[in-house]
């Protein structure tokens, strides 16, 4: 094993020997980058995944719970800035077990963890105190799992419950978010939050809930806020609709740009409550009673010269100096009906943001629009929104020149940077092709010169052979034939043996050997 290793070492070594001076700097540097790629390789791969321990930690339970791990020999990392305290993923929980037993994190923003104290002689104001801040706490830490929702501080009023009072105060609550920035929480998210707060206290109405953040009233308890902001943007994008249809129906009928549209819509943002009642006909009721009388009278006729009448409509007899008369009888019968009186109450409430009235202004070019009839836009336009006169809606159409300058400028402007563009495009073609190019002229030049190179090697291993050999021969005419008998076979053995010490150096340096050639060459010349 030693002699094995020993060898691989060596060859190793005789390997990096036959380098040139920049094979062996690439070798070590090479050497060098896939040593420190493998170690950090290998850091990365054994260095622990941190999880957070807590979150939103105050800076004394931060630095208490820094100092435990620490006593622990718990490593650690700090984040959102000293706030979340990041362990291992695997001691996570036994180091939440070891702080708990620690007391830690001791302190409590809020939440039912302040009722934890309450003692015996605690007193009723204390607790009701006590109570609220722990509504308020567990409402903020609620309102702050929205994703939007950075912080949020809840306030609370709760007027003490008076019991020989009719009429007790309702409760109220204010609540202040912050989100992340350039967010804003939309009309839903805000409902949510109003309600969320109003369903968790007793007695609290969605009206007494204000919603508030850094910019401004999202809802109140006055009807302002997100719910009328979001009915304006609404009616807003409404007319921008609108004009974008009047708008589009115009460029079909005169071209694009040869017409432009305004839309200016008077809104009424007053909150109204009617309430009418109208009462019905009474022959239309029906009847809640009804009672009927009947009177009848007979008797005998009065006597000669006595009174004498009839019975009149009042029942009473209407008398006269006359003669004695036959018997007399009546009838009466008297109908009462009693109805009910009949009414309907109408309760009607108007949203804020109705249309009051509409006026629509039309812009036609003069030079593209000649043959078009204003009478007949005017028509279209007016079918169009659904004009009514009798609101005061209104549409004017008008016909005049338009300024094309800016659109001219805009024009050129655009011909001229389409023109850069090409021209941009056009010589950064020409520069890859000629960057190109130049890399295939060096890789030809490089392979002419080193074919160049090779014959040059070969032509003077091939001379400097022959000089060999002819100086061997002149060595074999001076000495005696015996001599040269005898020494021929070692002589063949040394040509063979130089032939291949001349390859492997040719081979190992061949700048040296063709420097060496050139030279004498040049003392040849």
């Amino acid at each position: 094993m030693k002699d094995t290793i020993t060898r691989t070492l060596g060859g190793w070594r005789q390997s990096f020997a036959g380098f040139t001076a920049g094979q062996k700097v690439v070798a070590i540097v090479g050497t060098l980058a896939l040593l420190l790629g493998g170690f950090l390789v290998f850091r990365w791969a054994s260095a622990p995944t941190y999880s957070p321990l807590y979150s939103d930690l105050s800076a004394s339970d931060a630095s208490a719970v820094v100092e435990q791990l620490d006593s622990q020999g718990v490593p650690y990392e700090l984040a959102d800035g000293g706030a979340t305290v990041m362990v291992p993923r695997d001691a996570v929980y036994k180091a939440r077990i070891d702080l708990s037993g620690e007391g830690l994190p001791s302190e409590s923003d809020g939440g039912y963890s302040i009722l934890d104290d309450n003692g015996l002689s605690t007193s009723e104001f204390q607790e009701q105190t006590d109570y609220k801040r722990a509504m308020e706490g567990e409402l903020s830490a609620t309102i702050e799992g929205i994703d939007e929702v950075d912080t949020a501080v809840v306030h609370l009023a709760m007027p003490a419950k008076d019991v020989f009072a009719d009429e007790q105060d309702p409760p109220t609550a204010s609540v202040l978010v912050e989100t992340g920035a350039g967010t804003r929480l939309g009309a839903q998210q805000v409902q949510a939050i109003v309600h969320l707060v109003a369903s968790s206290v007793e007695g609290l109405d969605p009206a007494d809930v204000t919603v508030s953040d850094t910019e401004g009233l999202l809802s109140g308890a006055d009807g302002t806020g997100v719910d009328a902001t979001t009915r304006n943007q609404e009616i807003e994008a409404r007319q921008e609709e609108l004009r974008q249809d009047i708008q589009a129906t115009l460029d079909r009928v005169v071209g694009p740009g040869n017409s432009t549209v305004q839309v200016a819509v008077d809104l009424d943002f007053d909150k109204r409550t009617t309430q009418t009642t109208t009462f019905t006909p009474e022959e239309d009721n029906p009847a809640t009673s009804s009672s009927t009388s009947t009177e009848t009278y007979a008797g005998p006729g009065s006597p000669t010269g006595g009174a004498e009448g009839v019975v009149g409509p009042d029942g009473q007899m209407d008398t006269g100096a006359t003669g004695g008369s036959a018997d007399s009888s009546y009838e009466k019968e008297v109908t009462t009906t009693d109805r009910a009186v009949g009414s309907t109450v109408e309760h009607v409430e108007s949203t804020p943001g109705s249309v009051e009235s509409m006026h629509v202004g039309v812009v036609l070019d003069t030079n593209s629009t000649q043959a078009i009839s204003t009478a007949d836009v005017r028509g279209l336009v007016e079918d169009a929104v659904g004009l009514d006169q009798a609101a005061g809606d209104s549409v004017r159409v008008v016909t005049m020149p338009f300024d094309r300058t800016a659109e001219e400028a805009a024009a050129a402007e655009l011909e001229a940077a389409a023109a850069a563009d090409a021209s941009a495009a056009r010589n950064d073609l020409i520069r890859k092709v000629g960057l190109a190019l130049l890399v295939a002229l060096v890789l030809l030049l490089a392979v002419l010169k080193g074919r160049k190179r090779a014959k040059q090697r070969e032509q003077a291993t091939t001379y400097v052979v022959e000089q060999l050999r002819e100086q061997s021969a002149a060595r074999q005419l001076t000495e005696p034939v015996p001599a040269a008998l005898a020494l021929e076979e070692s002589e063949r053995s040394e040509e063979n043996d130089m032939r291949d010490e001349l390859n492997a150096l040719i081979e190992r340096q061949p700048e040296d050997v063709a420097a060496l050639l050139r030279g004498w060459l040049t003392e040849r010349g």
